[in-house]
């Protein structure tokens, strides 16, 4: 295991009030025991337990909903600012290193293994699973879209529209499909490489996260716009507003009742949206400006995100 790892039990804050709206929600927040740790994506690990990226302080932390602990596990390279994180079909989770040029590979053990980027500079930020087994990446600074297999070696891609700047990463009928924040776009691209866009009809509605409907659809923040965008297999763009002004959406999920829920970043609300488009709730979470940012839904029927200000993990307990 690696040799910098604290395990403790975090300290939840009292739990918000019961919210209005479709059936009420609960949300509560558990404090990270490391100081400034800015959590940001969130996944669920091959035990159940949350895995996610410490941007602050250079490590992976792990927390277990069922017991409220925490694990973290510090990385190699000092201030790596960790940001994408998913789980390999090879039972590890796989994840960015912005600042330090690298993929890293984390086991359930603890265990962490670097692998050094070709391309200087490139900031690699969000990270999928590919249809093949390998990893694919978003390489921000350089608008590239790189694969590392689970041996560690890389290739990248080009052809993308310069200064895109490619985030999250979903798949979709055997392709990658990612957001391109910078220019305003959808990107699809083969395991081969042939790279396909498509532009949102609003301007500089700024896409970050995205997630894969079991109807199909693919649907993504736009940060900018205020609200959700959905795009179809043939490339067919619907957008959709939120009510709250201003709301900076950041993150998206599917939950288990088929809704899209999503984080409100600048609201401090977590909000939820039929598949038809209809807001059908927002929520706010206790505590000022607590930084909402990746959300996942959890087999156990909650979901859990990241609240990157406030240095702790959120879980949202819908009504019943």
């Amino acid at each position: 295991m690696n040799s910098d790892v604290r395990v403790s039990r975090g300290a939840p804050a009292p739990p918000a009030a019961r919210s209005p709206g479709a059936g009420g929600v609960r949300i509560v927040l558990h404090q990270i025991p490391t100081p400034d740790s800015k959590p940001y994506i969130v996944v669920v690990g091959p035990d159940l337990r949350l895995w996610f990226c410490e941007s602050g302080t250079a490590k992976i932390g792990r927390f277990d909903p069922g017991d409220g602990s925490f694990a973290e596990f510090a990385t190699p390279t000092p201030d790596s600012r960790p940001i994408g994180i998913i789980l390999g079909l090879d039972g590890n989770l796989w994840f960015c290193e912005s600042a330090a040029n690298r993929i890293g590979r984390i086991t359930p053990h603890g265990d962490i293994t670097e692998f050094p980027l070709p391309t200087p500079d490139a900031s690699p930020d969000g990270i999928m699973c590919g249809p093949d087994g390998n990893l694919y990446f978003s390489q921000t600074a350089v608008s590239r879209i790189g694969r590392i297999t689970p041996k560690g070696e890389v290739t990248e891609f080009s052809g993308l529209t310069p200064g895109c700047k490619p985030l999250a990463i979903v798949v979709r009928d055997g392709d990658l499909w990612f957001s391109e924040y910078a220019a305003g776009q959808i990107g699809r691209m083969t395991v081969e490489g042939r790279i396909t866009e498509y532009k949102i009809p609003t301007p500089h509605s700024e896409p970050r996260a995205m997630v894969t409907h079991p109807d199909g659809h693919i649907w993504f923040v736009q940060t900018r716009a205020n609200g959700l965008g959905r795009i179809d297999r043939y490339g067919n763009i619907a957008e959709f507003s939120v009510n709250t002004p201003d709301a900076s959406l950041r993150g998206v999920t599917v939950g288990i009742d088929g809704d899209l829920w999503f984080t409100e970043n600048g609201a401090n609300r977590i909000g939820r949206m039929t598949r038809k488009g209809v807001v059908v709730g927002e929520y706010p979470i206790e505590g000022p400006n607590v930084g909402a940012r990746a959300i996942i839904a959890h087999p156990n029927g909650r979901l859990y995100f990241s609240a990157h200000d406030a240095g702790a993990i959120g879980e949202v307990i819908p009504g019943r």
